[in-house]
């Protein structure tokens, strides 16, 4: 057996305690910066979530300064004159449509542009990216004018594309196509090589690597921009106004000018309306979160 021993009157050195960093002016105003911001950004979103459930009768009699007046019925009401069901109905069918054709197309070009060299590849890239360069007014009467002209088969229930859901999912799809290829063409350009060269040994066409390989791999970059897609479709405003000419097919942020009188407005009930718009997106991007914030971490660094 063996012994250990100990010389005495020899105590073992303290631990160096972390020394703390001296805190810098420069960190102490970035932070006031970034607090007075944020209370800036928030105060409005606050402001109208607290005076949706105030009562304009209470405001109007003691000013929106003041505490009190909570009610309910802002939101019952706010739902029943605006037809929050069917203009929510509205939505979704113009939304969910729109956002798999985007990603669809834009995984299709993204595929071609980052696997295949060609002369003309940038040039295509920033053919598809031309549309989210210009602004939509300066595109507002030829676009209105051509989908006047096309007219559409009877099945659709609609003569033309004007005044139908498939005109509004046409142009949405118009616009966002380019920004989402564009980034889906720069994360499959940091994916390796190697796999699809095995996959071509292994025999793999192409549409094999670009269904089976391809797509699976950019699940991060594709909720990111479904997330992104879901939030710009489902609150455009412009472009459901113009080429929409009956009521019933309004999509439910434009159902919110229902909560507007002729001769005053009560916003109360507008911010209940608008806090019911908002919710969706809302709801989408906490589900959403993880894969949000990972599509757009992934691929913007190599190694």
């Amino acid at each position: 057996m063996s012994a250990v021993t100990t010389t005495p009157g020899i105590a073992d050195p303290p631990a160096a305690k972390p020394t703390k960093q001296p805190i810098r002016p420069a960190r102490v105003v970035l932070h006031g910066f970034l607090i007075v911001m944020a209370l800036l950004w928030l105060f409005p979103l606050a402001w109208a979530v607290i005076n949706s459930f105030r009562d304009y009768d209470y405001t109007s009699r003691n000013g929106y300064f003041s505490f009190g007046g909570f009610t309910f019925d802002n939101y019952s009401n706010a739902w029943d004159r605006a037809d929050f069901t069917s203009k929510f109905i509205n939505s979704v069918i113009i939304t969910v449509p729109a956002v798999v054709l985007t990603l669809f197309l834009a995984s299709c070009v993204a595929f071609v542009l980052a696997r295949f060299s060609f002369r003309f590849n940038l040039a295509l890239l920033g053919f598809f990216l031309a549309a989210n360069l210009l602004p939509p007014q300066a595109l507002l009467i030829p676009i209105y004018r051509m989908f006047r002209e096309i007219s559409m088969p009877e099945w659709t229930g609609s003569d033309s594309l004007l005044n139908s859901y498939w005109g509004l999912i046409a142009v949405n799809v118009a616009f966002q196509t380019g920004f989402c290829a564009f980034v889906l063409s720069n994360y499959m350009k940091t994916l390796p090589k190697e796999l699809y060269e095995s996959a071509q040994v292994d025999g793999a066409s192409v549409l094999r690597q670009f269904f089976q390989l391809t797509l699976p791999l950019c699940r991060p970059p594709l909720a990111a921009l479904a997330t992104l897609q879901v939030t710009w479709i489902y609150n455009e405003f412009f472009w459901a106004t113009v080429l929409l000419q009956q009521g019933e097919k309004f999509p439910i942020t434009s159902s919110l000018n229902n909560l507007r009188g002729q001769f005053f407005t009560d916003n109360n009930l507008v911010a209940a309306g608008s806090v019911v718009v908002a919710l969706p997106p809302l709801i989408i991007f906490f589900l959403l979160q993880k894969q949000f914030v990972s599509g757009l971490t992934l691929g913007a660094t190599k190694g």
